[in-house]
């Protein structure tokens, strides 16, 4: 996995999403208009966590490497050195897989 010159704050998350499905499970290839968004994807960057309201930080659950599920529209669309990259909040990811 290449290193990206983001740093994210806060609690948001830096997330590569998986592929688009090229082909239905029956065979069919779909033209780009009618790719589903993927909402799975490998978390490459993490910021720091949440400020509670002690002050105290509170460190994210998910680290670099995990695969999560999100939902369809979260996180905003970024593009660094051609890659495309979702910046989002820890709250917007539903689940770690595996």
């Amino acid at each position: 996995m290449a290193k990206i010159n983001l740093k994210p704050l806060a609690d948001r998350v830096i997330v590569k999403p998986s592929e688009a499905e090229e082909k239905t499970k029956g065979g069919i290839i779909l033209p780009d208009t009618a790719k589903e968004k993927p909402i799975e994807g490998t978390v490459v960057a993490i910021g720091p966590g949440k400020t509670a309201d002690d002050g105290k930080i509170v460190k994210p659950e998910v680290k670099v490497g995990d695969k999560v599920l999100y939902g369809k529209y979260s996180g905003t669309e970024v593009t660094v050195e051609g890659e495309e990259y979702l910046i989002m909040r820890e709250s917007d990811i539903f689940a770690i897989i595996g």
